[in-house]
């Protein structure tokens, strides 16, 4: 396992009352509270875990689904290695504006790796939104993202995964974050392999070395 410790930012993104807080509470600290009051602005908890014998700190950003408050999430988005969508099963709107909040997301941040939820599946008797749509939605992100026509596993392996939750029974959700991690994690891993190496001096050049060439360059020029 290595000792460096790698830092990732996520977001939850999605509408006001879709669970956003009562997720990312459930995750880290393992408690539901019904009584939880609509995010101002954004708030963040952190959790430590390990990933493919990677210790990994997770910075949660827990978004305001309000209209008013968007234009202050545009700064918490810079930096951010992923996102969370969250809509509620329960609320047919909410699903429908999954779209807008990933588009706003790749404006401020760039195409990251993102990860579906539909929440509140302890409301079952409620649900408005099919499992079948959302795994529909998450297809279609990968064919409107232009890539490359692949085989049907491969691209099963590159759609954005979608996860049924219930903060509330906890369901889901540990798997839900931990996928999250694990691809932007690999990502991270993988930029850092294709980035270029430093450029290096040599200064351990023998001085000699460097008169001659002064020499020389005056000889040149009182010619």
């Amino acid at each position: 396992m290595s000792n460096k410790r790698q830092l990732l930012k996520i977001i939850i993104l999605g509408d006001s009352g879709v669970g956003k807080t009562s997720l990312m509470h459930q995750f880290v600290n393992h408690k539901f509270d019904s009584r939880y009051k609509a995010t101002i602005g954004a708030d963040f908890l952190t959790k430590d875990i390990e990933v493919n014998g990677q210790l990994v700190s997770l910075q949660i950003w827990d978004t305001a689904g309000q209209e008013r408050f968007q234009s202050l999430g545009s700064a918490f988005y810079r930096g951010a290695d992923a996102c969370i969508l969250v809509f509620d099963v329960t609320q047919q709107e909410s699903f429908a504006h999954v779209n807008s909040w990933l588009e706003e997301f790749s404006i401020q941040a760039g195409r990251r790796d993102s990860v579906l939820l539909g929440n509140k599946t302890d409301l079952e008797d409620r649900r408005q939104v099919p499992a079948k749509a959302a795994h529909a939605w998450c297809a279609k992100q990968h064919t409107d993202a232009g890539q490359p026509p692949e085989t049907d596993g491969a691209r099963a392996a590159a759609e954005m995964k979608y996860f049924e939750t219930s903060a509330r029974e906890n369901t889901g959700v540990e798997e839900a974050f931990l996928a999250v991690a694990t691809a932007a994690l690999a990502k991270k891993a993988k930029q850092q392999e294709q980035a270029p190496a430093p450029t290096t001096v040599n200064l351990s050049q023998p001085a000699t070395t460097a008169a001659s060439n002064n020499v020389a360059s005056s000889s040149v020029c009182s010619c």
